[in-house]
């Protein structure tokens, strides 16, 4: 089971985001954020190190966008064919 952020780059794993800021605040209705993005590993394991727990990582992210902190994020593990040898 990968549960850190190193055992998902060795694994060949991919990380995608997507802001969850919906279309209210409070009672206005506003423009729904779609910023979405795929995170690049290597950055990921360089500034937050091999340890870090993968349940962590929405609660680090900010959307560049609108600047919400509510983003949802998305493991793509890989297929069999496509795995990285570590």
């Amino acid at each position: 089971m990968v549960s850190t952020l190193g055992e998902a780059w060795d694994s060949g794993w991919r990380i995608r985001v997507r802001c969850a800021w919906g279309k209210r605040d409070g009672m206005k209705s506003i423009r729904e954020c779609v910023e979405s993005a795929e995170l690049d590993m290597a950055s990921l394991v360089w500034t937050r190190g091999r340890d870090m727990p993968l349940t962590l990582i929405a609660e680090r992210l900010k959307c560049p966008r609108c600047g919400s902190r509510r983003v949802r994020v998305f493991f793509d593990p890989p297929t069999h064919a496509s795995r990285r040898t570590a």
